[in-house]
């Protein structure tokens, strides 16, 4: 009694591919790094709209590299005629900084207009990257120590495993894209590790009980069962999150692109790591009924 699908036969397989996607993962992470916004690395955003459809994005660059501004970055930004600008300067604290700044810009363009206009200053975007990180990491820490009281020790250490792993996989493709890391993303992460427990405990359930129902099947075979048990509801949870997502991702419009791409990573990843990482750990400290009954005394 194995179940209908052989996951347990690509545990391996699953593994290297896994270890490969971690490791180049960190690769990024340090050598390129991540590609933080406004709101980690300070200065300006505005979200600009031109009525002038002659205008191209070289046009739009060209305007604002003559007003003095650093680090300075356009892109197009949803529909036809509208983009997005960073930037930074030193006297952002200028209390008519904005208005200066569009009356030097008529100077260079004309027909458009100022929809959105974000400031962040150095001290507070630095406190928000604190913020975002310790935020993660109290989520991680969390839920480590819930595992380790609501499992076995060697259930616990599967689970983080897996969250890790879809975690750092996650910012690797976004420095991999230089996709920009800002607050709304953290929150996805956020949302990641949750997505990615939840999966994982699922089946973690299964497996326990399990363990205590079939005492002579082992467990390379036994997580493979529960796994097969639990499938259906893994696949309804994810098809129809990920239904929901990818409309997100479509229609939603351009500012909550980053955040339902790193949902739909997460949810792919959450769903394969907890059959693919999170199991094969189980099987690495050959769990057993004895393992079971040894916790409980």
């Amino acid at each position: 009694m194995t179940g209908k699908y052989l996951f347990n036969k690509y545990y391996n397989l699953s593994n290297i591919i896994s270890l490969i996607l971690f490791i180049i993962s960190i690769f990024f992470l340090i050598f390129k790094g991540l590609n933080y916004g406004v709101d980690f690395k300070g200065g300006t955003l505005i979200e600009l709209r031109s009525d002038n459809t002659n205008y191209k994005t070289e046009d739009i660059r060209g305007a604002f590299n003559k007003l003095n501004l650093d680090d300075l970055s356009v892109k197009k930004f949803g529909a036809e005629g509208d983009y997005v600008i960073k930037f930074k300067r030193s006297d952002l604290n200028e209390p008519d900084f904005i208005k200066n700044l569009k009356n030097d810009l008529d100077n260079y363009l004309e027909d458009y207009s100022f929809r959105r206009v974000e400031n962040v200053g150095p001290k507070v975007s630095a406190e928000l990257l604190q913020d975002g990180v310790t935020a993660i990491a109290i989520a991680l820490a969390a839920m480590l120590i819930y595992i380790w009281f609501r499992f076995e020790w060697q259930f616990s250490i599967g689970a983080i495993v897996a969250i890790f792993h879809d975690v750092i996989i996650t910012l690797g493709i976004f420095s991999l894209l230089s996709l920009e890391i800002n607050l709304s993303i953290v929150a996805a992460v956020l949302t990641i590790v949750g997505y990615s427990m939840n999966d994982t405990v699922v089946i973690f359930d299964r497996v326990r009980e399990n363990l205590k129902k079939y005492a002579d099947i082992k467990i390379f075979d036994l997580t493979n069962l529960s796994i097969n048990e639990t499938l259906s509801r893994t696949l309804i949870t994810s098809v129809t999150t990920l239904l929901a997502l990818l409309s997100i991702f479509f229609f939603g419009g351009e500012i909550l692109k980053g955040f339902s791409f790193a949902m739909i990573l997460g949810v792919i990843l959450g769903t394969y790591s907890s059959i693919f990482i999170a199991n094969p750990v189980l099987v690495y400290f050959k769990v057993s009924q004895k393992t079971l009954i040894k916790e409980e005394d």
